[in-house]
């Protein structure tokens, strides 16, 4: 895969997520800190009441578990979908907890009515918008998935689906289905002022509606980089690294050498949301011996 292309243009998520692409996906630090801080919003979103009973909660395009794993330390009992069976297989090898199913979710889910006490979906409902083969009707695939996954739902109940629209377009049809299904709700989008990291929550309630929840982040502060990678001109990416090192390396900058600089800095980024800032010890700053 070209670097920043969309995984979603490259091909169907059966083949993408190989043995090989579900195996570095599933190792990488940064991807499992993603999923968890997305599933912790996505358990938030879904407001289950607290009332120390354990839910039966879906897991949609479920992958390797991550998401999983995160219900499952809630104390939720979970059943997971996913189509790709490399996924499902590094799942099994990870020890998940929930029941794992292997099956394209554009098909329908052959689940029972009214199971399920919630759902949740992390990065996967946007590959309902592709048409991968010629039958592949993007409209008829989610009209069957969201008319199943409220069946499923018992009354009351919420699905939050977490996902990247490649444009509003999407955004707007992907809601629409849902509506039509029967859900009532609609989109919360997190950081909605940063061009960099918003994360749109399809939040859909089955029954009765209620207040959407308040988006984070309305007051301008970005998070973390979450792993979507924009498409950025090769060009600018080299003169953006470029311009950087003159500025590290300025006189005008002397600050940027110093540990207060660092601290500074690190402190900053804390407060605008970002999970992945290194603690501070007292290495922090500390000039590394060259090896050569």
């Amino acid at each position: 895969m070209v670097k920043g292309e969309r995984p979603e243009f490259t091909n169907p998520p059966e083949i993408f997520y190989n043995d090989s692409e579900a195996r570095k996906y599933t190792t990488s630090s940064r991807m499992e800190n993603i999923q968890e801080a997305l599933t912790q919003r996505a358990l938030e979103l879904l407001a289950l009441p607290d009332d120390d009973q354990v839910k039966m909660l879906l897991d949609v395009g479920c992958g390797s578990g991550l998401s999983g794993q995160a219900l499952s330390e809630k104390g939720h009992v979970w059943m997971g979908f996913d189509i790709s069976a490399a996924m499902l297989n590094v799942a099994l090898e990870r020890e998940a907890e929930g029941d794992l199913c292997l099956h394209d979710i554009g098909q329908g889910l052959p689940l029972r009515a009214g199971k399920f006490d919630g759902a949740i979906s992390i990065s996967a409902i946007q590959w309902l918008c592709n048409a991968d083969t010629k039958a592949a009707d993007p409209r008829k695939r989610m009209r069957a998935f969201f008319e199943s996954l409220y069946g499923c739902l018992a009354r009351g109940a919420r699905a939050v689906l977490q996902f990247y629209p490649q444009n509003s377009e999407q955004a707007h049809m992907l809601t629409s289905a849902a509506m039509r299904a029967g859900f009532s709700g609609g989109l919360v989008v997190d950081f909605p002022h940063s061009t960099r990291a918003k994360k749109y929550f399809l939040v859909l309630m089955v029954g009765s509606a209620a207040p959407l929840p308040t988006p984070e982040g309305l007051d301008g502060e970005e998070p973390v980089d979450d792993g979507q990678v924009n498409i950025i001109n090769r060009k600018q990416q080299k003169r953006r690294k470029t311009n950087h090192a003159i500025v590290m390396d300025s006189s005008r900058h002397p600050e940027a050498k110093g540990k207060s600089w660092i601290f500074k800095k690190k402190d900053q980024m804390r407060k605008k949301g970002y999970t992945t800032v290194p603690p501070d010890t007292r290495y922090t700053g500390r000039k590394r011996k060259s090896h050569f």
